[in-house]
Order: structure tokens, then sequence, then C-alpha cells
């Protein structure tokens, strides 16, 4: 990995990314980074590419667990709330009913489910995604303003293991790229 070093002249970067013109060039390069195995890369392209996920080895993801918690939290919360209301804070017997008559919190722990399982799913995609970022070192490529309209982009992180920019440079033009790019942070 490239470092900072105020003896060396090279220069700290992010990492290096390759441009591609079509969506094709840019699955067969994910596909062969991830062979070599470059784990810390990502990919950028104007519209969905089938299969692209998984070829930069994103296979699962935690967002279903930190949904299915947040549901499970709403539930309990939901179902003690009602609980401790009309059991432990202010018993009422109304109409010879037992004070814990569980079928009429029924309703009120669905909907906590939903609220709270909702939330969780926002909050965590923005948590896992690592959202909100206004600023991004891909940003310092100047080509890269073409990955909303018509070009496809790979970029492969200096924090990657396997990172050393000259072999890291040179696999990128092996795999017929419009231009390999050096991201700066």
């Amino acid at each position: 990995m490239v470092t900072e070093n105020p003896s060396s002249p090279i220069p700290r970067v992010y990492g290096l990314m390759a441009e591609f013109e079509k969506p094709e060039a840019l699955l067969e390069a994910a596909h062969r980074a991830y062979e070599q195995g470059y784990r810390r890369m990502d990919a950028y392209s104007p519209f969905p590419v089938e299969g692209l996920s998984e070829a930069l080895g994103m296979r699962r993801t935690a967002l279903p667990l930190v949904v299915l918690g947040g549901g499970i939290t709403g539930a309990l919360a939901g179902y003690f709330m009602q609980y401790y209301a009309t059991v432990i804070d202010y018993p009422i017997n109304v109409g010879g009913r037992p004070l814990h008559s569980w079928p009429a919190y029924i309703p009120i722990t669905f909907e906590m489910t939903i609220l709270f399982a909702a939330f969780a799913a926002v909050l965590g995609m923005f948590a896992l995604n690592g959202l909100p970022q206004p600023y991004h070192p891909v940003f310092h490529v100047p080509s890269f303003e073409l990955a909303s309209r018509t070009h496809f982009f790979l970029a492969i992180e200096a924090s990657d293991p396997l990172f050393d920019l000259e072999k890291t440079l040179e696999f990128l033009e092996s795999l017929n790229p419009n231009d390999v790019s050096v991201i700066e942070p």
C-alpha cells in the first residue's frame, strides 16, 4: 500500500480507477479482479448491471437481520407498553375482563412491529451504505462525471491487501479500459 512519507516522492493515493464504455467490459473486469484476489473494490455505472454485485463479491448483507431486530423490538415495545398501562400503571376492570387481555393488544403490537421494522430498514440502509457521504475521493477523477451518463468504472482501493500501485496499474491496464486514473484522497 502506498503511504504518505515526507522523504518519498510517491504521493498517497486512495486507489486506481479503470474506465470502460460497455457494461460487459465492466462485468468482465470485476470478475477478473475478484479472481486476482482484490476485495476492496467498487463499480460505478449509469444503470444497474446484472451480476455486478456478485462479481464484486457482495453476496450477503446484514440488513435483513437489522430489520428483523427492529421488528422484534417493536413487537416487544408495543406489547409491553400496553401491558404496563393496563396491568401495572392504571388497572381498570371493565366488564369483568381480565387485566391482562392479550387479544386486545394484537393490533397495536402489529403496528409497532411494522413501524420499528421500517425505521430499522431505513436507518440500517443508511448506516450499512455509509450514508450520507457528500464527499468521496472518486469525485477527483475528471472523467467520473460520465458514471451517471454513459461510462462504467471499476475502482480498486489502496486499502486492499493486494494493492501495489505499479502491479495494480498493470493489472487494470491488462483489462483494456479506456483509461486508468489514480484516485487522490
